[in-house]
């Protein structure tokens, strides 16, 4: 049996066959395969413009951007994320706030942003990132009326949750970066998500000026558009409006992109699939599986568990070239974020979450064979 990791790209014959495709085409990046992948994902997600980037760190750096945030912006924050969903404020000169995660859904806890907001004067916050965590959507209708009512932004992390949902108080189905509720959304086509480019992200909005901007931000600042220019030399000129950065992605990863994305329900339907077994098999034992409330449909970029021993666990499962996975150490415990603090943060939910829990193998071309033999494992240590 092959080595079983949390996460694993899926790469078919017609992946490669389009990539070959793209490599041979005029155009290895800046060319028409970029806006062809960007029209059909905005179309995926039921937005109405998407930005292609390098990364997604890159698409969260270029969305704080946009959204002009600087030195004199406090924006708040899960504690139970990658870190770049703090580090894109940073890169702007901003302040990150942490506010702690609901114990059931992971995700962030709009409680525990309400009573920050409410506990400080009007002003102090600019904007808030909820992240879609492991999949799970956030209820941004409710973030939303949060938001408003204190002049925030939001830019959903969605990074973890394409074709994943919320039933809204209308009964409406809310696509996770469909921008009825943030500003902006963000997504990464890291080879363990459900689209993989290698690397690459998105940024989807409903906004057209701050589409128009991020296209400006993701190209060095520059234009050619002849109604943009303050002078026009010639067919070669182009002028730089302000300070952007290299964030493209190439064509032959727009390719691959696109064809992943071909499939992308077929692999969310096969994830729902082994969740299910998985909640079948730990029902009743020492394994404490995640709840998932009824008007929301997972994305399952992970499938977390709660282990009393979860250390002996993971330990154990290596032995069997199981490789599992912690999502996420907590960002304000990490050196750097703990070092711009005068004292110690606690978010006690946030840190129980981290000391229990693990991610077990999920992605679409797990076998049930193999499932079985990791749940089989899982059961011999669990306590």
């Amino acid at each position: 049996m092959r080595a079983i990791s949390y996460g694993r790209q899926d790469i078919s014959p017609e992946d490669i066959q389009v990539v070959i495709e793209a490599l041979g085409d005029d155009f290895l990046t800046q060319g028409p395969r970029i806006l062809q992948f960007e029209e059909k994902f905005a179309d995926y997600v039921e937005a109405k413009y998407a930005v292609a980037v390098s990364n997604g760190t890159a698409a969260l750096h270029l969305a704080a951007m946009a959204l002009n945030v600087s030195a004199s912006s406090n924006v708040i924050t899960s504690p139970i994320t990658f870190v770049a969903s703090a580090n894109c404020i940073k890169y702007c000169g901003g302040k990150i706030t942490f506010a702690d995660i609901d114990p059931k859904t992971f995700t962030l806890d709009i409680e525990a942003v309400r009573k920050l907001l409410e506990e400080s004067p009007k002003g102090t916050y600019d904007g808030i990132i909820p992240v879609d965590f492991a999949g799970y959507a956030c209820n941004l209708e409710e973030f939303k009326a949060l938001a408003e009512e204190y002049g925030l932004w939001i830019i959903e992390d969605a990074c973890h949750a394409p074709g994943g949902y919320f039933i809204d108080s209308k009964k409406k189905k809310q696509k996770c970066g469909n921008g009825a509720f943030a500003d902006l959304a963000i997504f990464s086509f890291h080879p363990v998500k459900h689209i993989a480019a290698g690397e690459g992200g998105m940024i989807t909005t409903n906004d057209k000026a701050l589409y128009e901007r991020l296209l400006s931000l993701r190209t060095h600042g520059i234009t050619k558009e002849p109604s943009k220019l303050i002078e026009n030399h010639g067919l070669w000129y182009h002028e730089m409006h302000e300070l952007g950065y290299n964030y493209r992605l190439t064509d032959f990863q727009a390719a691959l992109a696109t064809s992943q994305l071909r499939r992308a329900d077929e692999g969310l339907k096969r994830r729902h699939e082994i969740a299910q077994r998985y909640e079948s098999a730990f029902k009743g034992t020492a394994v404490k599986t995640a709840e998932v409330a009824s008007d929301v449909y997972h994305a399952y970029h992970l499938y977390l568990v709660e282990l009393n021993n979860r250390k002996k666990v993971y330990d154990e499962l290596r032995k069997h070239k199981i490789f599992t996975q912690v999502h996420y150490i907590p960002v304000h415990t990490q050196p750097f974020y703990r070092n711009l603090e005068s004292k110690r943060l606690v978010f006690p939910v946030a840190e129980t979450y981290y000391a229990k829990t693990l991610s077990l193998p999920m992605f679409p071309s797990l076998t049930d064979e193999e499932q079985d033999f990791v749940i089989t494992k899982i059961l011999e240590v669990a306590e």
